[in-house]
């Protein structure tokens, strides 16, 4: 026989037994006899070891120092569904079987996949015992993932240069991830991460053509034109964003233009602004079937 009380998180066995159902985690709010009544009112949730979470577009006061005491060493289950609680059983897992473990972290745009993936860097930094500087370090490793967030004023780094090339408004998330990474962390014998690198990156080629409505082009491009003086574009044969067919594919009064480009930098472009402007060559290129 097993005693719940108020507060107690339990999973719950799917009525009907078909091939892809699953437990789910919930939370008791009432136990009297032998009735219980549960609520799931959290923004995350499991589903067997899955963690599926929706992304509050708040900042939530749950991914502080002490939340990352409370999950080290807790089996999945025993606390509240959280991003923690997923990091430390593939650590754990790790160091018990000496085997690689993987975190798959998907979702549509907006869904938040780069800050759980920053979640995950951060807890595994903490509990490896190097979070003075592992954390920043991986993030140099994967300049990429230093995107410019809406809670964050920007300063100008090569991080958000970075970001720029691979980021792009959509209908969800103005600041959208459109590629995928499989970010390879390192750990000695003894669990302590000592680096991090990107094995695989794959961008979305399809976006530089053409994009869905009222969604963008990749930042770079307007940073680009944005920061560019009238003179220099004349020189490469460029225009300001309304008059290239690649940026104007939605109504133009949405395109705001995001400057996050290093205009502290002194060094010399010209190469990359050579090899972006190629691309705006191919706009008058038509193919037929």
């Amino acid at each position: 026989m097993v005693i719940v009380t108020r507060g107690d998180y339990i999973w719950i066995e799917p009525l009907a037994k078909k091939e892809f159902d699953v437990a789910i985690g919930a939370r008791v709010i009432s136990a009297e006899g032998r009735r219980i009544q549960v609520m799931d009112d959290d923004d995350k949730t499991y589903t067997g070891s899955i963690l599926v979470a929706v992304n509050p577009y708040q900042i939530l006061p749950i991914y502080t120092a002490e939340q990352i005491k409370l999950y080290k060493d807790r089996k999945i289950g025993e606390l509240p569904p959280h991003i923690f609680a997923i990091g430390d059983n593939a650590y754990n897992n790790m160091k018990r079987y000496q085997q690689d473990q993987c975190v798959i972290i998907s979702g549509e745009s907006g869904a938040g996949k780069t800050e759980s993936t920053k979640l995950i860097l951060q807890y595994l930094a903490a509990i490896s015992g190097q979070h003075s500087w592992i954390e920043q370090q991986i993030l140099e490793a994967n300049p990429i993932l230093e995107a410019l967030s809406p809670h964050t004023a920007w300063q100008p780094s090569h991080h958000a240069v970075c970001s720029a090339f691979g980021n792009a408004k959509t209908i969800r998330n103005d600041n959208s991830s459109r590629f995928g990474k499989y970010i390879d962390i390192h750990f000695n014998k003894q669990g302590v991460i000592e680096g991090a690198k990107i094995e695989q990156y794959l961008l979305e080629k399809s976006r530089i053509v053409g994009q869905a409505p009222d969604e963008r082009n990749y930042h770079i491009f307007y940073c680009m034109l944005a920061g560019m003086s009238r003179e220099e574009r004349m020189k490469l044969e460029l225009h300001d964003a309304s008059k290239h067919h690649y940026l104007t594919q939605v109504t133009y009064t949405s395109l705001l233009v995001l400057v996050v480009g290093d205009q502290t930098s002194g060094g010399d472009n010209s190469g990359i602004l050579m090899a972006l402007t190629l691309i705006f060559t191919l706009e008058f290129i038509f193919f037929s079937l």
